[in-house]
């Protein structure tokens, strides 16, 4: 009877033990993200998206990078809550945006994410800053991704990471590739709620999960 007794009691203690640490998960999910995670299965581009997406591939006549996650609380729906824009200039050149803000209590939080992408230009792009020096105008120009700090292989794409940005990038932390002769970019600003470690894990949680489409005719 002791016996049946121990095993009982050691049973409920597993079980409770399994329900804390489920707890645990639970209240640590906003941080979890930054966490390297092995994809179960391929990455698609969501059903909610990929028309949108298709659209700009066709538009501009070169592939494009559906990203198939999104940090919280962006959803990376065209037009959709927090939709920061889309762009295309006429050397084909695009930028894709999100953005959440809120300032409460005199506590400001923002999750901003960018894509670029540089069909035909594998380059670094150039940025300018108009500066009057001595009572002249200086055009002072500069690459407009720097600080480079390293390399990873993630998703089939070797990135090198950028940590001094300009433009919709600045304070961002920027993941930039080529393929195919052309220059593709994902960034995400560096500010609350999420550390710059979480940006990071963010980054590659959608750099591995991306999906590339073709243009079509």
């Amino acid at each position: 009877m002791r016996k049946g007794v121990r095993l009982l009691v050691g049973g409920l203690l597993v079980a409770a033990l399994a329900l804390v640490a489920t707890g645990c998960a639970g209240d640590d999910a906003s941080t979890s993200a930054a966490e390297p995670v092995a994809e179960a299965s391929p990455p698609i581009c969501p059903k909610s998206s990929r028309a949108s997406w298709q659209k700009l591939a066709n538009e501009i006549k070169a592939p494009v990078y559906c990203p198939s996650w999104f940090p919280q609380p962006l959803a990376g729906k065209f037009g959709g809550p927090f939709f920061n824009g889309r762009s295309v200039d006429p050397d084909r050149s695009y930028l894709v945006s999100w953005a959440w803000f809120e300032a409460s209590g005199g506590a400001v939080q923002e999750v901003h994410v960018n894509f670029r992408g540089y069909p035909g230009r594998p380059r670094i792009p150039t940025c300018e800053d108009t500066l009057t020096v001595s009572g002249k105008t200086v055009h002072k120009k500069f690459p407009c991704f720097s600080d480079r700090k390293g390399r990873k292989r993630l998703g089939g794409e070797t990135v090198t990471v950028y940590t001094a940005n300009q433009g919709a990038d600045m304070w961002h932390v920027l993941y930039a590739w080529r393929r195919g002769g052309s220059l593709y970019t994902v960034s995400e600003h560096v500010a609350p709620p999420y550390t710059y470690k979480q940006v990071v894990g963010h980054l590659d949680r959608m750099t591995r999960t991306l999906v590339r489409l073709q243009p079509q005719a």
